[in-house]
C-alpha cells in the first residue's frame, strides 16, 4: 500500500474517498473536474501534495481512457491502495451515471423551452473555467525545462501542420519524454 502523503490519522476511509469522488462527480458539468479534484485533494484536505497531483494529472492524461476516471483511479491508490481505488473509480462513476440517465429523461422532455439551453450554455461556460484555471494552474507551476518543451512543440507541429497521424506522434513522442526523463533521472 503506498504511503500517504499526510499523517495517518488524516487519511480517509474508502468510504470517504467514494463520497468526495460522488460529489465531485455529480456537481461538475461538462469537464473541469482536474480544477476541482486539485481544490479538493491537494488545498482544502492536503492528502497530497500539489507535485503529487500534477505528476499524476500527466499520467493520467498520457494513459487511454476518460482522465478524470484515471485520476480517481490514481489518486484513491496514492491514498488507499486497491481499496482507494476502487472507491474512487466507483464515486466518479455510478452516482453520476445515474445522474446522468435521470437527467435524460428530464431534459429530453424539456428540450422545446429555451430556459433548458440557457442552463446547459451556463453550465458549459463554468465548465470552461475551471478547465482554463486547471490549465494556467499547471502552466504557472510545473517546471521550465527545455527539452519537455521541444517535445511538446514538436507533437504541436508534427499534429497541426504536418497532420501527423495522432497516434504515432503521441506514441514517439510519450515513449521519447519517457526516455529522457529517465536518462536525467538516473543521472541525477
Amino acid at each position: 500500500m503506498p504511503a500517504p502523503s499526510s499523517p495517518v490519522d488524516a487519511r480517509p476511509t474508502a468510504l470517504q474517498l467514494f463520497g468526495i469522488f460522488a460529489r465531485i462527480g455529480l456537481t461538475s458539468f461538462g469537464g473541469g473536474l482536474s480544477g476541482w479534484l486539485l481544490r479538493e485533494f491537494v488545498r482544502d484536505r492536503a492528502w497530497i501534495t500539489e507535485e503529487e497531483f500534477l505528476n499524476g494529472l500527466s499520467l493520467a492524461q498520457a494513459l487511454p481512457g476518460v482522465n478524470v476516471t484515471n485520476m480517481a483511479i490514481w489518486i484513491g491508490h496514492r491514498l488507499l491502495g486497491f481499496r482507494g481505488a476502487a472507491a474512487g473509480l466507483a464515486g466518479i462513476v455510478v452516482p453520476p451515471a445515474i445522474f446522468i440517465v435521470g437527467l435524460s429523461a428530464v431534459f429530453t422532455a424539456l428540450q422545446r423551452f429555451p430556459a433548458t439551453h440557457w442552463t446547459l450554455d451556463g453550465a458549459a461556460a463554468a465548465a470552461i473555467g475551471l478547465s482554463l484555471s486547471m490549465g494556467i494552474t499547471t502552466a504557472l507551476r510545473v517546471k521550465r525545462r527545455w527539452r519537455p518543451l521541444a517535445i511538446m512543440a514538436a507533437t504541436f507541429v508534427a499534429i497541426g501542420p504536418l497532420h501527423l497521424p495522432l497516434v504515432a506522434v503521441v506514441a514517439v513522442a510519450g515513449l521519447g519524454s519517457i526516455a529522457l526523463e529517465y536518462v536525467r533521472l538516473r543521472r541525477a
